[in-house]
C-alpha cells in the first residue's frame, strides 16, 4: 500500500511526539542521580548525532556542498532550535514551577498562527482558530490548571523564549529541502546544537555536573547510561530525525499542533515508568489536543520549488 506525502508525514510527526514524550521518564533518573539538565541535555544531543552520522554521511553521498547550501537551516536547528531552546528552558525552570515553564514553551504553535497572521495580514481560517482553542485548552488541562498561576517575569518570559526556539524548530524544519536529507539536518543540527550547549558549560554560563552512578529505573537498579540511551536513541535521534521528516511534509503549523501531543505521551511514559499516574482532566485534555489537531486544515507540503504555506521565510533566513 502505497501512502500519500501527507500520511506519511502525519506518520512521522506522530512517532516524534512519543518519542520525545519519553524524555522526562527517562531523564528524571539521571537528575535524580545528580546530573544537572544542561549535561543531561548536552550529553544526548552530542550522542543522538553521532548515531545518526552514519545515516547522515549515507544520505549525503558525498555532496558536501549541500550542507554549505543550507548553511542557514542548520544553523537555525543547532543553535536556536537545539541549543537555544534548551537553555532558555532550564533557566526557565530555575525560577517558575515545570508546569508553567511547559504551558509557555508549548504555546509555540499558537505563536505560528499569529505570525502568519501579522505578516500576511490575513485572518487565519475558523476550522485554525478553534482547532488553535481546542488544543491549548486540552494543553492546560494535561498540564494541570495549577500552571496558571501568578509567577516570577523574567522566568516567563524565559519560557517565552524557548516557545520562539520551539516555533523556529518547526519552521526550520519544514522549509524546502533544496536536496538536504532530514536526516542530514537532524544529525548535524544536533551536532552543532551539543557543541554549543557544551561550549556554554566550559565557559560556566550553566552548571555542567555528572555523575556515573547507578540509577533507579522501573522499579529496579541500572547502569547511568541505559535511561541516557534511551533519550539518546529514542528522544533525539528518532524523534528530531521524525520532526524533520513529518514538518517537510505536513508545514510548520500542522506539525506544531502534533507536536501537542508530546506532553500526552509525556503523561503516559510517566505513569508507566515513574508512576505518576494520570487524572481524568489530563485524560480530557488529550481528548481536546487530538480534537485540535482534527480541526487544523492540511497545507501543501514544502517542496524546493515551493515552500508550505506558512513558513514564514521571515522568521528563518535559509540558504
Amino acid at each position: 500500500m502505497n501512502l500519500s506525502p501527507r500520511s506519511t508525514g502525519l506518520v512521522a510527526a506522530v512517532i516524534s511526539a512519543a518519542t520525545f514524550g519519553t524524555s522526562g521518564a527517562f531523564i528524571k533518573p539521571l537528575l535524580e542521580a545528580g546530573w544537572s539538565p544542561a549535561a543531561a541535555v548536552t550529553a544526548r544531543a552530542l550522542i543522538a548525532g553521532l548515531l545518526l552520522l552514519p545515516f547522515v554521511l549515507v544520505a549525503l553521498r558525498g555532496r558536501w556542498d549541500t550542507l554549505w547550501r543550507a548553511r542557514w537551516r542548520i544553523a537555525g536547528m543547532g543553535v536556536i532550535a537545539v541549543a537555544f531552546t534548551q537553555l532558555s528552558y532550564f533557566a526557565a525552570i530555575s525560577r517558575i514551577p515545570v508546569s508553567t515553564a511547559l504551558l509557555v514553551e508549548y504555546l509555540a504553535p499558537l505563536l505560528l498562527v499569529l505570525w502568519v497572521w501579522a505578516t500576511t495580514r490575513r485572518m487565519p481560517r475558523p476550522a485554525v482558530l478553534l482547532g488553535s482553542a481546542l488544543a491549548i485548552g486540552g494543553l492546560v488541562l494535561v498540564i494541570g490548571p495549577g500552571a496558571l498561576q501568578a509567577v516570577d517575569p523574567l522566568g516567563i518570559l524565559l519560557a517565552f523564549a524557548a516557545a520562539i526556539g520551539c516555533a523556529v524548530y518547526f519552521v526550520v524544519a519544514a522549509r524546502p529541502a533544496d536536496g538536504l536529507p532530514p536526516v542530514a539536518l537532524a544529525g548535524v543540527g544536533l551536532l552543532l546544537g551539543g557543541a554549543v550547549l557544551g561550549l556554554t558549560g566550559l565557559a560556566g554560563i550553566v552548571p555542567m555536573t555528572v555523575t556515573f552512578t547507578d540509577v533507579t529505573l522501573l522499579g529496579t537498579i541500572a547502569p547511568w547510561w541505559v535511561p541516557l540511551a534511551v533519550v539518546a536513541v529514542f528522544a533525539t535521534a528518532i524523534a528530531y530525525a521524525t520532526g524533520i521528516f513529518g514538518s517537510s511534509r505536513l508545514g510548520s503549523r500542522l506539525a506544531s499542533f502534533i507536536g501537542l501531543l508530546e506532553v500526552v505521551f509525556a503523561s503516559v511514559f510517566a505513569w508507566v515508568v515513574v508512576d505518576e499516574a494520570l487524572t481524568p482532566l489530563q485524560m480530557v485534555g488529550g481528548a481536546l489536543i487530538l480534537a485540535g489537531i482534527a480541526a487544523i486544515p492540511a497545507e501543501p507540503a514544502a517542496t524546493d520549488a515551493t515552500p508550505a504555506e506558512d513558513a514564514t521565510p521571515a522568521l528563518v533566513k535559509t540558504a
